[in-house]
């Protein structure tokens, strides 16, 4: 409509934008690289195969294990294709574009996202499908949003509503854009009640699709939730909730809600529970027309040692395979008062904490490696890892403590810039990141 809308966008290719990240240069800003490296570009810096040990690498320092991410990729990939699923990962895990782009190769229809600035990073990267898993009701947001739509007729972007206000805001801000585009929107249905956002009653989430068809800014395509949010959440309880989604899918077909569509979309997925969302999605019949079934687990893509570890759908259906934890946080140990205690040069900057606390896992001094027994993470300070040993802990100032780290949603966005790491030490890559 308004051509005050138009987006400039760069010459260049998103091809060309994601190799133009290997251009950056290595300085004061990334932590944990070699000083020396400074001025050369991170490209460069890859190329020479340093060593993370040897190579001039300084602690703290996060790798990601470069066999263990190809192996959880390619596992969520087959996974998806074997029960039909369509797969969005959750790319706020992450916010790494280098990652977007390899599970978008490995046959992801698109990446989710939950605000605003990520969106435009994965748009600034080329990516052509974004599922928004919040209600979007900033003016200002919404305005670049309708020019990215209307700017792009491959675009596709999908965003929850959750409550009438918010779809008259949506339309409200969409309107005074021009928007050229309908912005395509699906229901969220809360987990239960005390359950984080989401519509709490059937009648309400018909109240909100009818407010949809009344506003031509949007486009109701479907229903979608978050079963993590389910209270006490068990193998029951998120399965009766996902039932209860579907049915909900069902009775706005009926309604004649999706009668212009090409497809409709029913969503749901953590890192959790996607055993379940498999399960059920399965069981969905013949609606008038086709469904889009979409994963959104994102936390597979470097796994954990902690939350996930113990959760992972895999843990209940091992025949399915086994996601491998790929983040291991090197740091060093600056301080043994005691037989007792030591501390390394870790602390709530670097490690992620907010579900578990870092795992001690190996100890390295000079070039030999032993498992850290006797060796525990009692505490995070600013930048120090409290650590308690036990009598058999080999452990003294200057050793190298690798951790493994609980919830990678909290690991990547401490890292700027984060070796890609293989078996025996070498440095292959680099991910960026942008929180």
């Amino acid at each position: 409509m308004a051509a005050d809308n138009a987006v400039e966008r760069p010459a260049d290719s998103a091809a060309e934008r994601l190799a133009g990240l290997a251009q950056e240069r290595v300085d004061h800003r990334f932590k944990g690289l070699p000083p020396d490296a400074e001025g050369l570009t991170v490209g460069e810096l890859a190329a020479q195969r340093r060593n993370l040990f040897t190579g001039g690498f300084t602690t703290p320092v996060l790798a990601l294990s470069a066999e263990r991410l190809e192996h959880n990729l390619a596992l969520m990939e087959t996974y998806a294709e074997r029960h039909g699923l369509a797969f969005a990962p959750h790319g706020k895990t992450s916010m790494a574009p280098q990652l977007f782009a390899r599970q978008l190769e490995r046959g992801a229809w698109g990446i989710t996202l939950a605000v605003p600035h990520q969106v435009r990073v994965a748009r600034q990267f080329g990516v052509q499908r974004i599922f928004l898993a919040n209600e979007l009701v900033d003016a200002a947001a919404l305005r670049w949003l309708a020019a990215e739509l209307g700017a792009d007729p491959s675009f596709r972007f999908i965003c929850y509503v959750d409550s009438v206000r918010g779809v008259e805001l949506m339309h409200a801000a969409l309107s005074a854009a021009g928007a050229s585009r309908p912005v395509d929107v699906v229901v969220e249905l809360a987990a239960g009640d005390g359950a984080r956002t989401g519509v709490r009653t059937e009648a309400e989430c018909f109240e909100i699709a009818h407010a949809v068809a009344a506003a031509d800014t949007l486009r109701l395509v479907g229903v979608a939730g978050y079963e993590g949010e389910v209270p006490q959440a068990s193998t029951e309880t998120v399965t009766a909730w996902l039932r209860g989604l579907v049915a909900l899918l069902g009775e706005f077909d009926a309604a004649g809600l999706f009668a212009d569509l090409p497809e409709i979309v029913v969503s749901a997925g953590g890192s959790a529970w996607f055993d379940a969302v498999a399960s059920v999605f399965a069981e969905i019949g013949e609606l008038s027309r086709p469904v889009l079934k979409l994963l959104r687990s994102g936390a597979y893509v470097s796994h954990d040692d902690g939350h996930y570890k113990h959760l992972t759908p895999f843990n209940r259906v091992p025949q399915e395979g086994v996601l491998e934890p790929a983040f291991r946080l090197w740091a060093q140990v600056v301080s043994r008062p005691s037989a007792e205690q030591a501390f390394t040069n870790a602390g709530k900057r670097d490690a992620a904490y907010d579900l578990d606390l870092p795992e001690a896992q190996v100890v390295r001094r000079g070039g030999a490696e032993w498992p850290a027994a006797g060796v525990t993470v009692t505490g995070l300070s600013d930048q120090h890892g409290w650590l308690t040993t036990s009598p058999e802990a080999e452990l003294a100032v200057g050793d190298w403590l690798g951790m493994g780290l609980s919830h990678p949603c909290t690991a990547f966005d401490k890292w700027e810039l984060i070796p890609v790491v293989e078996g025996d030490g070498v440095v292959v890559d680099f991910i960026r990141t942008y929180f």
